[in-house]
């Protein structure tokens, strides 16, 4: 419904959802903005330990994985209070006369650059999800898919299906805490880019926004900051993905 600031309370305030229905929740939440857990004295307690070590061992990659993306929510947030474009977006936010993108209510645009297909059924191994026009890369396997079309993927309870648009430029935390560029390669002959925030400021200040232009040519994927003095390379670590990936079919 666009607006920017929105999750569900995992676990919920009623009920006593499955140890599977709660791992499914916690991991489709860990991409939205709002993302909590919920107790109450009518709901019972709600945190992942409470549903067993299998339950609180994938919770908590959900939640390594949240907070290495955490550079991408502050970009999204300010994006979102500059243009009133939300976090999270349908499928179709970029081809809205795609009929079949219209009709997907099974997974989400996480700003541009991702697309999260959680696992809404019990038992799944395996799911198909539809991708929109490009290239995507499946952020675990590194595979590559060629939309529109559809592609059927691993959806173990270890995880949840991922995907990065070709050319996109994601704000990730470091491994010794710093932000760092993840960028996935585009297709050959092909362009890409982003918009970074790298600091929230003190919410007086406009923050800085960094623009990044990624270009492929054959095996080399070249990456520059667009500055007011004209364009040069990043200050920051980038780290390419997807330039071997295989292609699967569609």
């Amino acid at each position: 419904c666009g607006v920017p600031c929105s999750g569900p309370d995992v676990g919920g305030s009623d009920g006593a959802p499955s140890p599977e229905l709660y791992l499914r929740w916690f991991q489709m939440a860990a991409y939205l903005p709002l993302f909590r857990t919920r107790a109450s004295p009518r709901a019972g307690r709600r945190e992942p330990w409470e549903f067993g070590p299998e339950v609180l061992a994938r919770a908590r990659v959900a939640l390594v994985e949240r907070r290495r993306l955490l550079p991408y929510f502050v970009t999204l947030a300010h994006l979102a209070r500059r243009t009133g474009a939300p976090y999270v977006r349908p499928v179709w936010w970029g081809a809205p006369e795609d009929r079949a993108l219209r009709e997907c209510e099974d997974a989400f645009l996480l700003g541009d650059g991702l697309l999260v297909a959680p696992v809404l059924a019990p038992g799944v191994e395996r799911r198909t999800v539809r991708l929109p026009r490009g290239r995507w890369y499946d952020t675990a396997t590194g595979r590559a898919y060629e939309g529109p079309g559809q592609g059927r993927v691993e959806a173990s309870l270890e995880r949840v299906p991922v995907f990065a648009r070709a050319g996109a430029v994601i704000p990730v935390r470091g491994e010794q805490g710093g932000l760092e560029l993840e960028v996935w390669a585009p297709a050959p002959g092909h362009t890409g880019g982003g918009l970074v925030v790298p600091d929230a400021g003190d919410g007086w200040d406009e923050a800085e926004v960094e623009r990044y232009v990624v270009r492929r040519q054959g095996p080399r994927v070249t990456v520059e900051c667009e500055r007011d003095d004209g364009p040069g390379a990043p200050s920051r670590t980038v780290r390419v993905r997807g330039l071997d990936a295989p292609t699967a079919q569609t």
